[in-house]
């Protein structure tokens, strides 16, 4: 075969590729620009900014190693958990109360005040009479805790825990 032939169809073929890579890549980014999930942009603000008020950043700790670092509830990831959980496994009910009462959040200014007013806020809503208020605060946190307590990074770094806490020494002298 023609040395020129074979080039001209390697780099088309590259080209092909090339394009195909940079089309794939564009579209996700329009798809994060236009964000067709679930929720709002707004409204995954304020979920991770709720989840960041009940677990702010700074835990240290418990087993001091190279790598470990404070954590909190968005540096794990939580706010992601949050809200991938309420939107694939919560009941349209559930959903429509999760949205309602982000909304009335939203009116409330909930991502313009400090951490304090936010904990004030949060607390408002748990001692309310309102059922709707009381249920939502209480999905929050308990949804918010067993998301930040079942990442790696916690476990590992602050419980200590090992998957493997029983080692296998092989030749070893009997005393």
């Amino acid at each position: 075969m023609d040395r020129r032939k074979s080039l001209k169809i390697l780099g088309a073929a590259g080209v092909g590729i090339a394009g195909l890579v940079l089309a794939d890549w564009k579209w996700q980014i329009v798809d994060h620009l236009t964000h067709n999930g679930f929720f709002s942009f707004k409204e995954e603000q304020l979920i991770a900014a709720i989840a960041d008020t009940f677990i702010p950043e700074g835990l240290p700790p418990k087993t001091p190693s190279p790598e470990a670092r404070p954590i909190g509830a968005l540096s794990t990831g939580t706010d992601k958990f949050l809200i991938k959980l309420f939107e694939k496994c919560y009941e349209k009910e559930d959903q429509e109360l999760i949205k309602s009462q982000l909304a009335l959040l939203d009116g409330k200014g909930f991502l313009s005040v400090d951490q304090k007013e936010r904990e004030k806020i949060l607390l408002d809503l748990g001692r309310s009479d309102k059922e709707e208020e009381k249920k939502f605060f209480n999905l929050m946190r308990s949804q918010t805790i067993f998301g930040f307590t079942t990442v790696k990074e916690v476990m590992a770094d602050y419980r200590g825990y090992k998957v493997a806490p029983g080692y296998y020494h092989g030749c070893v002298d009997v005393a």
